[in-house]
């Protein structure tokens, strides 16, 4: 179940702005404000469901008048009359053997199983902590680099070039936009990885608002945990459900001139997709 500040977390992942009011505007009617009183602590409720079926067994059988002697004709009907009340109840709650109801009315009672141990709590989790800088080429491609800084003019010199070189040629600049996880510190996490992952979708899904609609990823660099996240398989993310690609850094293809090289025949695919002419590169 999604808690208030969670949803908070991910209303601020899509750049939704939740606004709460806090000064009261000239000549306004100031809010009408309710005083509840709550009610006082009932000490019934407080125990356990079994515990009150105990109570009001216990006192329905103290309150209960005693029943007029049987007469001696009518002696052996009752006792082939199976008996009910509190003693089948406590027999279903575990105070008795289930069926031996009359014999408890005489015989001692049979102790209750003890109850199973309630599991302990789970240990409070670490969430997936990582920062991109995320750009979308004409809201078709998203390039992501796994890094908190946004790229200095060499990089973005480079990353150009490269598209260029591909034929990919935006018609704006690339502008990269800065996404850390968690967006708010402090929250309980039940499942990181899957957070995290709603974490990035609700990012995107507030950049639709902005004309994105992504239709092939490119990744430059590697980052632990953004590689569990996106778990890249066979040319295809499954988080976002898009085709994608990772490759080194810009830093190092800045000063790699063997890592240029190797990226130089994924190029011509990257034409091919940005033009429509293939569906995977």
């Amino acid at each position: 179940m999604t808690t208030e500040p969670q949803r908070l977390q991910y209303l601020e992942a899509m750049g939704l702005t939740a606004w709460t009011a806090r000064y009261r505007l000239p000549n306004a009617r100031p809010t009408e404000a309710c005083d509840w009183e709550l009610p006082a602590p009932d000490e019934a409720a407080s125990q356990a469901p079994g515990q009150r079926l105990h109570a009001l067994l216990e006192s329905s059988g103290a309150e209960k008048t005693p029943a007029p002697p049987a007469s001696p004709a009518s002696a052996p009907e009752a006792r082939q009359r199976p008996s009910s009340g509190p003693g089948k109840a406590r027999a279903l709650l575990g105070d008795m053997v289930p069926g031996a109801e009359d014999a408890a009315t005489t015989g001692p009672s049979v102790p209750a199983e003890p109850e199973a141990a309630t599991p302990r709590e789970e240990a409070p989790k670490e969430p997936l902590r990582f920062s991109l800088q995320v750009a979308c080429l004409d809201g078709r491609w998203l390039v992501i680099l796994p890094r908190g800084a946004a790229p200095g003019a060499m990089e973005r010199r480079l990353l150009a070039n490269l598209l260029r070189a591909a034929g990919v040629v935006p018609e704006r600049p690339p502008s990269f936009e800065a996404f850390h996880w968690p967006q708010i510190e402090g929250l309980p996490v039940q499942a990181p990885l899957e957070e995290a992952g709603e974490g990035v979708q609700a990012f995107l899904a507030g950049r639709r608002r902005r004309g994105w609609a992504p239709e092939r990823l490119l990744v430059f660099g590697e980052e632990a945990a953004l590689a569990s996240l996106l778990a890249l398989q066979d040319g295809r993310c499954p988080l976002l459900d898009l085709p994608a690609w990772q490759g080194p850094a810009l830093t190092e293809l800045a000063g790699s001139a063997a890592a240029k090289r190797a990226l130089w025949p994924t190029l011509a695919g990257w034409r091919r997709a940005w033009l429509g002419e293939v569906d995977d590169a």
